[in-house]
């Protein structure tokens, strides 16, 4: 991988304060619970993505709305789901899906989701952010890249998300050089099939990457099963991948003792 950082670019940034970034969860109607634990005073959360069927369904949603509306009310920022396709999505698209996200939602804010992550789609990137930014001048723009991208796309979005896998990638995972000049609430790792017992570990490689956003779940990848639930986007598949259940649909299992963890910080 290039932009590989020294040993000096990966020690941790002090006064960083890691919160969650949750990239979706299923439908209100199936997981009810989880949402109003979101909802909870007192959770770090950064922001919370809402993706209604594949992104914004095709007409309002009244528990999507009840449950972004909860969310909001707590002071935290939901985010429209937009597919970019790695680039492949027509322009006209992407603005109709996000006009309909925040006339009928809302929204804080957009993640760009698959987003592509070389230097020949910056422009395009970049036309497609200041599109979706001119719906809703504040707009918190959330780049799906899932790896290092090329360092340009950092002029584009509020936070771009360098890491998206298994906690078995993430475990040996190293920043790219570029990042250390700019600060950790620029960044988010999202990261499945961390164990309990990992817990500590992972927050520390999050902090010593510099990313102050953050998702941790011990919940994995896995082949759908017939009949089986199906995510928010109602697609039953992990990033856009047929046969494989999406591990960001259900909390972690050790939701509130990831929460106690982060309140309290961890030690170095």
């Amino acid at each position: 991988m290039p932009y590989l950082t020294s040993a000096k670019a990966g020690t941790p940034k002090a006064g960083v304060g890691i919160g969650f970034g949750v990239p979706g969860l299923a439908h209100p109607l199936v997981a009810p619970g989880e949402w109003a634990q979101l909802a909870r005073p007192g959770t770090p959360l950064h922001w919370v993505v809402l993706d209604v069927a594949a992104g914004p369904g095709v007409r309002p949603d009244p528990l999507c709305r009840e449950a972004a509306g909860r969310l909001r009310g707590a002071g935290t920022r939901v985010l429209g789901r937009l597919d970019t396709a790695f680039g492949a999505r027509p322009l006209g698209e992407l603005t109709s899906e996000a006009h309909r996200y925040a006339d009928w939602y809302r929204v804080d804010g957009f993640l760009l989701d698959r987003c592509p992550s070389g230097q020949a789609e910056l422009p395009g990137t970049r036309h497609t952010v200041a599109a979706v930014r001119a719906i809703r001048d504040d707009a918190h723009i959330v780049l799906g890249h899932g790896i290092h991208p090329h360092p340009g796309y950092a002029e584009s979005a509020d936070q771009l998300a360098t890491f998206r896998g298994p906690w078995s990638d993430y475990h040996w995972s190293q920043a790219a050089e570029w990042t250390a000049d700019h600060p950790p609430e620029r960044f988010c790792h999202l990261v499945h099939g961390v164990p309990r017992a990992h817990l500590d570990e992972a927050l520390l490689i999050a902090r010593r990457q510099g990313a102050a956003t953050v998702y941790f779940t011990d919940r994995t990848d896995g082949t759908a099963r017939a009949g089986g639930t199906t995510g928010a986007g109602g697609t039953g598949t992990a990033g856009g991948i047929e046969g494989l259940v999406d591990p960001w649909e259900t909390m972690p299992g050790y939701w509130d003792d990831i929460v106690s963890r982060i309140g309290t910080g961890v030690s170095e």
